[in-house]
């Protein structure tokens, strides 16, 4: 898509919340957009896409800059989906983890969005080394 501006930068609080509020990720209304808000300013590197100054696609890495690295929050606008956008996105991502030299890269999937992963070279955990979280829901 033509006209796209990325910044390596975080997206005001306000076109943050716009493009969050297209997810349907905070539901439930477990954090405030405020705690989402400062999540992202404490990430290791985000981008931001703009088409026209509209905040339209946005990704961020979690890390130690050496070896313990996580993608999450990539988003795209609906309005925008399947034009190449989180691809880009993921492709700037990567090339992050590539040029710091990081060569394990793990992220959490949406439901229905591990072929598109898959597209970029990740793999399901083996069986023999599944992953595991803890949740706690007051």
């Amino acid at each position: 898509m033509k006209e796209l501006e990325q910044k390596e930068t975080n997206p005001s609080m306000e076109d943050y919340i716009l493009l969050h509020q297209t997810t349907g990720w905070n539901a439930n209304g477990l954090y405030t957009y405020e705690q989402l808000y400062q999540a992202i300013c404490n990430s290791w590197y985000s981008i931001s896409i703009y088409h026209h100054k509209k905040l339209v696609g946005f990704g961020r890495i979690v890390s130690d800059g050496i070896y313990q690295t996580f993608i999450c929050d990539v988003m795209v606008h609906p309005d925008y989906q399947n034009q190449g956008i989180g691809r880009k996105v993921m492709e700037i991502l990567l090339g992050k983890c590539n040029e710091e030299g990081i060569k394990w890269v793990q992220l959490f999937s949406a439901k229905g969005k591990q072929e598109f992963y898959k597209k970029l070279g990740f793999t399901e955990r083996d069986n023999e080394a599944p992953g595991m979280s803890l949740f706690w829901n007051e």
